[in-house]
């Protein structure tokens, strides 16, 4: 990697924690200036602007996101066990497993009515979770691990829609209770589609 893709790099890997906790509009360029011991100068050779550093640095948070998915699902074999790893994976949202929280929820929220860039970023990654998690349930009927009754698409919505509230109500609360309950409801649904 040559010293401009370094420090590019440096500086995306300095500001995605800080744009995932304040959110893009509460960071400023003297945050990720602070963070990095880089001067305006420097951050502007690699970043026209403060936008184009938030888009790269959710897209590295949701890059992140997803290479840690993947790495726990590739554990396991089973498609149940594989849904059940997904659930652990964000069953802590006070533990998250990306410094500040799910940036899907943080990004999304913020960008609903202001970023129609960042907006389909986190989209896109919603609609190839679904996927995922659909391909997931496919693979599990295909193999007779789940009765033909169980509806993939149906399901995959209600689990990453109930994982996304449950990680909202905690982290408001502080608390994971109610993430607790959405997890046992989840792998009792799941469990009630076994063969």
């Amino acid at each position: 990697m040559a010293k401009g893709e370094e420090t590019k790099q440096f500086i995306i890997e300095k500001a995605a924690p800080i744009f995932n906790t304040k959110g893009i509009a509460a960071t400023s360029m003297s945050d990720i200036m602070e963070a990095t011991k880089l001067s305006k100068g420097s951050m502007y050779v690699h970043f026209e602007n403060k936008e184009v550093l938030a888009c790269a640095a959710v897209d590295y948070n949701i890059k992140m996101l997803n290479t840690k998915i993947q790495t726990a699902l590739s554990r396991y074999k089973t498609s149940r066990e594989q849904l059940f790893a997904y659930i652990d994976f964000f069953s802590d949202p006070l533990q998250p497993p990306v410094y500040g929280g799910c940036p899907l929820l943080n990004f999304g929220t913020e960008a609903d009515d202001t970023n129609p860039i960042v907006k389909e970023k986190v989209n896109a990654v919603i609609r190839s979770g679904q996927v995922l998690l659909s391909g997931i349930i496919e693979k599990g009927i295909a193999n007779g691990e789940f009765k033909k009754t169980f509806v993939p698409s149906d399901f995959a919505t209600a689990l990453f829609a109930m994982l996304e509230g449950g990680h909202l109500m905690s982290r408001m609360s502080g608390n994971n209770d109610k993430m607790e309950v959405i997890c046992r409801i989840l792998k009792n649904l799941i469990d009630e589609n076994c063969v």
